[in-house]
């Protein structure tokens, strides 16, 4: 019986021939990833082990993103503690006000994910290095500290879906709007536990930044992880940023899956995620009424990415955000804002009434910099959207692409380019 990508990963770390779906393993860890919210929390834990002290300097990321620059006093206590943590243990990639992105944009970004790797984060949208061939998910804080510690980690062997890419998307369809069709159609318990594999000819019609957005979201469907085959532009990226060496693993031609979907990008149309679940698709093609926005959020560790604000400014240049909308857009990284500056992104998104933010999650976890108030709709290219996400309880947040989130603060309404002659 052969063994699919991610099996054959954590068969390789665990040093094993093989392993099967459902088997326990202990296996050695590439990175161990933790952000202000959760770090803390891990710091505590480890203060409760025998051994104090990190098992590899350079193997542990530390990414100040969430509520960065700090929002408040508790805020500012999380990140005092995790910056004394990194400074008492000289952790190397420790990334703060100056340095820091939103860390699943970060870390690629630095070159600190390649193919092969085994990663855990204490943040559930981890698995978005799986759009370069690694194998990474999602952990708690306690599974953090034991992997700071002992540089391991325990899984159960995840079976998997095989997803098979075919076509080529339309002018104004992406990743995000791949992935929503995706949890529209299998539910956001539709892989749960299970390993989200992507393959076919049509991959090869998808950028970095839509397979990075599509692993990222693997999550909203409860999966263990998504992946991505290796491709050329998989390994060109990685050249671009990363010093490190890479393994190529492949699926094996009798590999088992639980199920298989053929995703034809061709048929795809812009889809928009309605309250309160990412599952509760539909595209823009179905919307009867007009849904009147308050604020348009265009960013986060999902849709922050360069490619992202190319095509939401695009759409906003020579044009307005309509009067009464708030268009927030927020670049993923340092790297990303310095490059959308030159570029003249910052100065088409002013000049068209909306404001940039320095790199943070911000509004998508209802921190700062977008709350809602009751009532309030807001149309946001961020992962989820349940009650009270991004402030009040009584809000309302429809997840789409930076396309359609555009194209919707300039019409105050959910609309997608073509209502705009583009």
């Amino acid at each position: 019986m052969g063994m699919t990508m991610t099996q054959k990963i954590l068969a390789a770390h665990a040093g094993l021939p093989e392993v099967k779906a459902g088997q326990l393993i202990e296996a050695d860890l590439d990175l161990v990833l933790g952000n202000d919210i959760t770090t803390p929390v891990a710091i505590n834990e480890m203060k409760k082990l025998d051994n104090q002290s990190v098992f590899h300097k350079d193997k542990i990321a530390l990414v100040m993103d969430h509520f960065i620059p700090n929002k408040d006093i508790k805020s500012a206590q999380h990140c005092k503690c995790v910056r004394e943590f990194a400074c008492k243990h000289d952790i190397t990639n420790y990334f703060d006000v100056g340095e820091m992105g939103i860390e699943h944009a970060l870390l690629p970004e630095k070159g600190l994910t390649v193919a092969g790797d085994v990663i855990i984060g204490a943040d559930s949208h981890t698995c978005t290095y799986g759009a370069l061939g690694a194998f990474s998910t999602g952990v708690g804080s306690t599974d953090m500290a034991a992997g700071m510690a002992t540089g391991k980690a325990w899984f159960k062997v995840p079976s998997a879906i095989k997803f098979n890419i075919v076509g080529k998307p339309s002018k104004w369809v992406s990743g995000k709007d791949v992935i929503l069709h995706i949890i529209g159609m299998i539910g956001v318990d539709g892989a749960l536990y299970r390993s989200m594999e992507f393959v076919g000819e049509g991959i090869k019609n998808l950028s970095m930044d839509d397979r990075f957005t599509i692993a990222n979201m693997a999550i909203e469907a409860g999966g263990k992880n998504g992946i991505f085959p290796v491709d050329e532009l998989a390994e060109e990226y990685m050249k671009e940023h990363s010093k490190r060496s890479w393994k190529v693993f492949e699926a094996d031609e009798d590999a088992v899956y639980d199920e298989e979907y053929t995703i034809d990008l061709s048929t795809l149309r812009p889809t928009i995620a309605f309250p309160h679940l990412p599952e509760n698709t539909k595209t823009i093609d179905e919307i009867k009424e007009d849904v009147v926005i308050d604020q348009a959020v265009i960013g986060s560790c999902t849709n922050g990415r360069i490619d992202d604000l190319r095509t939401a400014a695009s759409i906003l240049k020579g044009r307005k955000v309509k009067k009464g909308v708030r268009c927030i857009v927020i670049p993923a990284t340092q790297s990303i804002y310095l490059q959308a500056m030159e570029e003249g992104l910052l100065k088409i998104f002013i000049e068209a009434g909306a404001v940039v933010s320095t790199p943070t999650c911000g509004p998508c976890l209802g921190g700062y910099m977008g709350i809602l108030a009751e009532n309030e709709r807001c149309i946001s290219t961020t992962n989820r959207n349940f009650v009270g996400r991004m402030g009040h309880v009584d809000s309302e947040i429809y997840l789409a692409s930076p396309a359609v989130a555009a194209a919707s603060a300039v019409t105050g309404k959910i609309s997608a380019p073509e209502e705009l002659g583009l």
